[in-house]
C-alpha cells in the first residue's frame, strides 16, 4: 500500500499461493494495528483484482473505506497510462532501483519485508538531501 505521494504505507509479502484479496485483508488486519492511520483511508484505489462484492463489503463494513476501482478500457490498446495506479507502478519502479529487490533472493516474507522498507527508506533519505 502506498500514499498519493508513492511512499510506502504498509507492505505484507504472502506465498504465491495465496490470493489477491486474500493479502490484502491481511494488510488490512497489520494496518488496523496503527488506528491513526485507518482513521485517515476514506478511499482506497484499487485494481480489477480485488474487484468484488464481498471483498468491497467487508472493506467498507471493517474500516469504513471505500475502494474505488480503477480499470483500463475495453476498447484501449497498447500502453493506457491509468489514473491513479501510476503512482503504484511509479514506486514499484523505485523499489527495483534496489539490487536486492530487482530478484526474489529471500527465503522468508519478513526478510523481503524488512529488504522493501530500507530501500524506501533510501528513497526518502535522498529526497531530503
Amino acid at each position: 500500500m502506498v500514499n498519493t505521494l508513492g511512499l510506502v504505507m504498509m507492505v505484507v509479502v504472502t506465498a504465491a499461493h495465496i490470493s489477491d484479496q486474500k493479502g490484502a485483508r491481511l494488510m488490512f488486519e497489520r494496518l488496523a494495528t496503527l488506528p491513526e492511520r485507518v482513521k485517515r483511508l476514506v478511499c482506497i484505489w484499487v485494481d480489477g483484482t480485488y474487484e468484488g462484492v464481498d471483498f468491497m463489503k467487508w472493506t467498507m463494513d471493517t474500516y469504513r473505506g471505500i475502494l474505488e476501482t480503477v480499470k483500463r478500457s475495453d476498447d484501449a490498446k497498447g500502453f493506457v497510462l491509468l489514473p491513479k495506479r501510476w503512482v503504484v507502478e511509479r514506486a514499484w519502479g523505485w523499489l527495483y532501483w534496489s539490487r536486492r529487490l530487482s530478484k526474489d533472493y529471500e527465503v522468508l516474507p519478513e526478510t523481503a519485508e524488512a529488504f522493501i522498507h530500507v530501500a524506501m527508506i533510501r528513497i526518502m533519505l535522498r529526497r531530503l538531501a
